[in-house]
Formats: C-alpha cells, sequence, structure tokens
C-alpha cells in the first residue's frame, strides 16, 4: 500500500488502535493470571478458575461495548476520542488490579468498571441532544444498576465467596441489558434500527481483537521461552507459535474474513452483529487458553504437573473451534465438516491423554488444528468464490 493509503486507513482509528494495544497488556495480565491458576498450590482450581472468568466476561464487556459506540459515532468527533481515551486509561487501571481483583485491589476494579461503563453513556447524554440520547439513557440505566452488586461486593466482602456471588449477579445484569437491548420503562428498548450502522466496523473491531488476541500468544510463549532457554524448551515453543498461526489461519479462512460483508447483506444486520459478541467472544477465550495452555508447557515440559491441564490445553482449541463453527454459520448458512472433525477429535484423544505428560496434548491439538487448516485450504481449491448467505 501507499503512504496515502495507509494514512486513508488509519484516519480517525488511531485511538481504535491505543485501545488495542492497552488491551495487548490486559491480556497478558489476564493470561498470567489464569498461568496461576494452574501453577499455584491450592486445593481446589475450579473457584479460581471461575474467577478469571467472570473477570473476562467484564474485560469483554468494556471493549464490546466501546466498539459499538464508536461504530455509530464518527471517529473524528471529540466525543468519540473522549470514550475511546476514557476506556484506554479505565482499562489499563484494570489491567494492573487483575491479579488481585478478589483480593486487596478489589475495590478499585469495581470502581474503575463501574467508572467506566456509567462514563461511557453519560459522555454521550452530554454531548447529544437528538432522540439518539434515548440509547445511552437506556445503558446508564442499566450500568447503574449493576454498580450496586459490584461495589457492595468489593466494599463489604474483601474475602468472602459472597463478594464472587454478587459479582456474577453483577455481570449476569450487565449481559441482560446487552441482550435484551437495556429495557426501561417508559423509554423502551434500543431496537433494530439503533444497530444499523455498527455493520461493517464492527466486523473490523473483531477481526482486530483476534490479531490482538493471537499476538498475545505469542507474546506469551516468547517470554515464558526467555524464562529458561533450554533445549527441551524449544519443541512446545515451536507448537505454541504454529498453533497460533494456525488459528489465525483457520479464522480468517472466509468466513473470518467476509463477515463485515455478511452483516451488510443480512436480513436482519442487528441480530448478526449481535450474535457477533458472543461469538467473537468464545474464540477469543478459546485463544487465550490456548495459549497458557501451551505456556504451562514450555514452563514445565518433561513432567504431568495435573490432568485439569488438558482443560486449556485441548479445551482452548475446541472451544475457538466451536466459535469458529458458529461464526461459519452465521456468514454462510452452514457449517463446514473440518470444524466438526476438529472437534470430535480433540474429544476422542482427551481420554488417552489424561495420564500422559502434557506434551502429548499439545502436539495432538496442533496437528489436530493443522488439518483442519488443510481441509480448509482444500475446500477453497474446490469453491473458490463462494459468497455470504447468512441465515434468515
Amino acid at each position: 500500500m501507499t503512504i496515502g493509503g495507509w494514512r486513508g486507513l488509519l484516519q480517525g482509528r488511531e485511538g481504535e488502535l491505543l485501545l488495542d494495544l492497552v488491551y495487548v497488556f490486559v491480556l497478558t495480565r489476564f493470561s498470567q493470571r489464569l498461568i496461576e491458576d494452574f501453577t499455584t498450590d491450592r486445593q481446589v482450581v475450579l473457584p479460581e478458575v471461575g474467577q478469571t472468568v467472570l473477570l473476562l466476561l467484564a474485560l469483554w464487556m468494556i471493549w464490546v461495548h466501546a466498539a459499538w459506540v464508536t461504530s455509530r459515532v464518527e471517529p473524528e468527533q471529540p466525543v468519540t476520542q473522549l470514550l475511546i481515551v476514557w476506556t484506554m486509561f479505565g482499562s489499563m487501571i484494570i489491567a494492573v488490579t487483575l491479579p488481585h481483583a478478589f483480593g486487596a485491589r478489589g475495590l478499585l476494579f469495581a470502581v474503575t468498571y463501574v467508572a467506566i461503563q456509567t462514563g461511557k453513556p453519560i459522555i454521550l447524554l452530554i454531548a447529544r441532544r437528538d432522540r439518539e440520547r434515548h440509547s445511552p439513557a437506556r445503558h446508564l440505566w442499566w450500568t447503574a444498576l449493576s454498580a450496586v452488586p459490584w461495589i457492595a461486593g468489593a466494599a463489604l466482602f474483601p474475602q468472602s465467596p459472597a463478594r464472587g456471588a454478587l459479582w456474577t449477579v453483577a455481570v449476569a445484569l450487565d449481559y441482560a441489558g446487552l441482550v435484551f437491548g437495556w429495557p426501561v420503562p417508559r423509554l423502551g428498548r434500543t431496537g433494530s434500527e439503533d444497530w444499523r450502522l455498527a455493520g461493517e466496523h464492527l466486523a473490523e473491531r473483531y477481526q482486530q481483537l483476534i490479531v490482538i488476541t493471537i499476538g498475545e500468544t505469542i507474546l506469551l510463549t516468547g517470554a515464558t521461552f526467555a524464562d529458561d532457554f533450554t533445549p527441551d524448551r524449544v519443541a512446545p515453543a515451536v507448537l505454541s507459535f504454529a498453533t497460533a498461526v494456525l488459528m489465525w489461519r483457520i479464522y480468517f479462512h472466509r468466513a473470518g474474513a467476509v463477515f463485515a460483508v455478511a452483516i451488510e447483506v443480512a436480513p436482519r444486520p442487528d441480530r448478526l452483529g449481535k450474535s457477533g459478541y458472543y461469538t467473537q467472544l468464545a474464540m477469543v477465550t478459546g485463544i487465550l487458553a490456548a495459549g497458557v495452555g501451551y505456556a504451562l508447557v514450555i514452563r514445565e515440559p518433561r513432567g504431568h504437573q495435573d490432568p485439569l491441564w488438558l482443560a486449556v490445553i485441548l479445551g482452548g482449541p475446541a472451544l475457538f473451534l466451536a466459535g469458529r463453527s458458529r461464526l461459519e454459520y452465521e456468514v454462510f448458512a452452514r457449517i463446514s465438516p473440518s470444524r466438526v472433525i476438529g472437534l470430535v477429535a480433540l474429544a476422542a484423544v482427551t481420554p488417552a491423554l489424561l495420564h500422559r505428560a502434557p506434551m502429548f496434548a499439545a502436539a495432538a491439538a496442533t496437528v489436530i488444528l493443522f488439518g483442519v487448516a488443510v481441509w480448509d485450504g482444500i475446500r477453497e481449491r474446490r469453491y473458490p468464490d463462494e459468497a455470504p448467505s447468512p441465515p434468515p
């Protein structure tokens, strides 16, 4: 591309690129927390993982709502830039608190999250003077509602399972508002017309987040490998890098690349745009889990530590393929057999790998993803001009 072409591509989008860079830091901190969940000596691991998943859902809500807002407001407007800066700074603070969000830094995490989520609709309400004010007003009502369990859980229960229970209620309220269009008495709910401008830009934001998530797994691989550069770590590091490349290849094979076009031609663009929230979340979670799984293998290449490691080593790629299958159905109204076979293969090898070294599981996951990518290449040569055809 020419220099002018790059300028056209980045015009007005520099703030979003900065936000993505902040999320590289956020995702790195999240991965480090998940690694601690599987390596720190604890009697019960699953509650710790559950806490980390809850934090991921909160982080996803921040990012995805920012993407929705910026897809509806011109990027050059000061209000858009203020929203992005507000989200960037808050996300950086949240990243700092992540490892101890259920401990000493819980109140800072909750206050920052609430400030981000309530601040965005307040900024939009101040900046807008037309009927579009109804949408941020609805969102503000729901964020104020969920703020109660967020703050109460952090302030009243510093070291208690009650914090997790209240924060679970808070996350459920946040997602319920998103799913049902933030219904408010007299204001109604956000209708399909409020989603029409989100299509192409939302798809581009999803693609960028997938790229930075895959990039984060490569950074995690390199950082873990660099901690102790020994020959026995070479093979798992190579497998980790290969898996990251394969997930990139599988995601952008057709459906990921033409998702924006699919939204434009869909009979219900609003439905496709909203369902993408959960499809992309599944893939992002799967990529992060896979990266953590390979990092665990790189750290302990010779021994077997815990059967639960298979939950991320094999479960991560499985969750990624499941999300990718849904994306393919959303775009083409069908699912490639390679996705189904890949999921079945991951499930089939799991029992045989329960009592084997994690290195075998990592190799199996990479081989299965390689098979899926090869199948995609063969199908692309057979059907080179397949067009998006979303389900009605």
